[in-house]
């Protein structure tokens, strides 16, 4: 086909202004639109990237929604079953139909109640000695049937019996003091006589008994100096029984620092808080010590100060602690509580069975399993070593094994069996329990991730 020839150069259309072809509009118009649809569309183009970008962050962040939503569900779930447990009949009162629910199959035969097969049974031991002794006839009429044709016998039958003797008299003592006179006092005094206490109307006997009904027994102050007055005697306000504790605790002060400077110079040291209310304002008990010491500390505050002021600013032995971050600034090789650990995991396997499956992980039930089981072994283990069950002389052993161990779920794929004998590291056996299952001075790593750490303080699980 020929091509069409170019006008001449000089060449200008008559009709450029009004195009027959293009229905009359202007050519010079549709030329200026036609450039300027490229740029249009290449806006366009932007637009549409723009809008596609904020899309995905949009569905990002659904998806994030999503799974929290569902596991703060799965978490509400897991505290609701905790704190109102579903009342299930026994086997015994359903025969065994099938109506029992899936976590009582799971749990296999339900335990017996009542003592395991061939405990001995426990029966009160015969007194050692008689205060009185008591002659009673032989009776006259059957206690039984009511009949009156008994026979006395020449056999006697002994019971014993023990009881209180409530003595509901308060003694009174009257103390004559010698007087002396001091000259650089420029007074007359007086020293306390055996069980006096100078200047005090009540005993130290009876403000004893009043500290230890108020804080072993746990009874009011009120019901205290009600149970002096009936008891006893005693005439004792609420008042005066609050003033008994001030001042055991002014007394016990010395002893209370003397702990402290101990707990500080502990190789082990156990710590932990709870909330406590004192007077109807929240407070915190704050707890340190291990099978010898026991220092106890209440506070209106919960933070790192109060724990320092405990453990001191130098302290350098173990902590065996939980992951609250005011513990992070003390001393720097911390043990974490293998119990806190198994009972953490368990929280996570049920929290993870109650997420809808797609926001489950494959990965996290088998790894739970696998830190609970290591776990209970570390828990029995220690109680054997406590016990002697295990000699001293197999732990080094056993704490190199358990550490590898407690390092290979974190390292090793969900496919890969649980080794049972891994490689034994290096490492040193402290001769109490407590310290025991930590992680080595290298600082391998162990799983859960930042349980059992050194100078890890940014990553407590």
């Amino acid at each position: 086909m020929p091509r069409y020839p170019y006008p001449p150069p000089d060449f200008e259309c008559l009709y450029r202004h009004s195009c027959p072809y293009l229905d009359g509009m202007s050519t010079q118009w549709v030329l200026e639109e036609y450039r300027r649809a490229a740029e249009v569309y290449q806006e366009h183009l932007r637009i549409i990237d723009g809008f596609d970008g904020e899309l995905k962050v949009r569905d990002e962040r659904i998806r994030v929604l999503e799974r929290e939503n569902a596991e703060l569900k799965a978490k509400l779930q897991a505290l609701h079953q905790r704190q109102f447990k579903s009342n299930q009949k026994k086997d015994g009162e359903t025969g065994g139909k099938e109506g029992q629910s899936a976590s009582g199959s799971d749990e296999g035969e339900k335990k017996k109640r009542g003592v395991p097969v061939g405990h001995p049974g426990w029966v009160r031991p015969k007194p050692d000695y008689m205060d009185r002794i008591v002659h009673v006839p032989a009776p006259t009429i059957c206690p039984h049937c009511q009949s009156d044709d008994l026979t006395p016998m020449e056999e006697t039958k002994e019971h014993f019996q023990e009881d209180i003797v409530i003595r509901p008299h308060t003694l009174v003592t009257g103390y004559r003091h010698g007087q002396a006179f001091c000259a650089r006092c420029n007074r007359s005094v007086v020293q306390a006589g055996e069980g006096e206490l100078l200047n005090a109307p009540i005993g130290p006997v009876a403000k004893s008994v009043a500290i230890y009904l108020r804080y072993r027994i746990g009874i009011s102050y009120r019901k205290t100096t009600e149970l002096l007055r009936e008891l006893f005697g005693l005439e004792v306000v609420p008042a005066s029984a609050l003033g008994f504790d001030r001042k055991a605790a002014a007394q016990g002060q010395p002893l209370y620092e003397d702990l402290r400077e101990k707990i500080r110079t502990s190789d082990v040291v156990h710590g932990d808080e709870t909330s406590w209310r004192n007077d109807g304002v929240g407070h915190s008990v704050w707890f340190a010590g291990n099978e010898n010491l026991a220092f106890f500390h209440i506070d209106r505050h919960r933070s790192a100060e109060v724990a320092k002021s405990i453990f001191g600013e130098d302290f350098a032995g173990t902590l065996v602690r939980d992951r609250y971050a005011a513990y992070n600034g003390i001393g720097g090789d911390w043990q974490a509580c293998i119990a806190h650990i198994l009972t953490k995991a368990k929280e996570i396997r049920g929290e993870h069975a109650l997420l809808p499956p797609t926001e489950k992980d494959p990965a996290t039930g088998p790894f739970c399993d696998r830190v609970m089981d290591l776990c209970s072994r570390l828990c029995d283990v220690g109680q054997k070593l406590k016990s002697g069950d295990i000699p001293w002389k197999a732990a080094a052993k056993i704490e190199k094994r358990s550490v590898t161990e407690l390092s290979n779920p974190a390292k090793r794929g969900t496919n890969k069996p649980f080794v049972s004998n891994p490689p034994r590291p290096s490492g040193p056996i402290s001769q109490d329990p407590s310290r025991n299952f930590s992680s080595p001075s290298s600082g391998a790593p162990a799983y859960p991730p930042r349980t059992i750490t050194r100078n890890n303080r940014s990553d407590i699980w």
